[in-house]
């Protein structure tokens, strides 16, 4: 069965800024998930992600978690992660959720 966008979203929810309390999800680093088929039943999954800032010394780390979590998934074959900076993060993409857990509601 391919894998679905839900599910690609539920994985990243496992992926965290290593100076944050909150996962990239809530964050709002996630700009877009792209999901094409592959030979059989996987599928290649490609995500747009952005940090907190261009200059982030993690970037590395973040972007192999993501990918790694990413390679968990049944029926994902191929995981590409593509870092982006526009439109540039700020405060105002991060969910409720995330609100709570950094204390900014």
């Amino acid at each position: 069965m391919p894998v679905t966008e839900q599910q690609v979203r539920e994985k990243l929810r496992e992926c965290y800024d290593p100076e944050l309390p909150c996962n990239i999800v809530d964050l709002g680093l996630v700009y877009g998930i792209a999901i094409s088929p592959l030979a059989g039943e996987q599928s290649r999954v490609q995500v747009r992600l952005t940090l907190t800032t261009p200059e982030c010394p993690l970037a590395n780390q973040i972007t192999g978690q993501v990918q790694n979590r990413l390679l968990e998934l049944a029926g994902v074959g191929e995981a590409v992660v593509e870092l982006v900076f526009e439109p540039r993060w700020d405060a105002s993409r991060v969910s409720a959720e995330g609100r709570q857990r950094l204390h900014l509601a």
